[in-house]
């Protein structure tokens, strides 16, 4: 499902129009965003849990030069399912 098709599901699943819930989508991504910028976990009870791991420096390989290179250290999002969702898609 891309974004557009979920702003149709909730438009008719809520009965709001297209553009409310483009702006409720957009709303929720900036917060979660916003949240993980400041290194704090979003937790949303039976769905899931948006938050920020640290992922450590490494080597790696060049697959095409095959050398040996450095990855830096760096910051990445990371989701956990909730219990409610892990069960949905069983």
């Amino acid at each position: 499902m891309n974004k557009k098709e979920m702003i149709d599901a909730i438009a008719k699943k809520a009965g709001i129009s297209k553009k409310a819930a483009n702006d409720a989508i957009d709303a929720m991504v900036e917060g979660i965003t916003a949240s993980l910028k400041k290194n704090k976990p979003v937790t949303l009870i039976g769905f899931g849990t948006f938050s920020v791991k640290n992922r450590k420096a490494r080597k790696g390989i060049n697959p095409q030069t095959k050398e040996v290179i450095k990855i830096k250290a760096k910051r990445v999002p990371h989701f956990k399912a909730g219990a409610k969702l892990k069960d949905a898609v069983k």
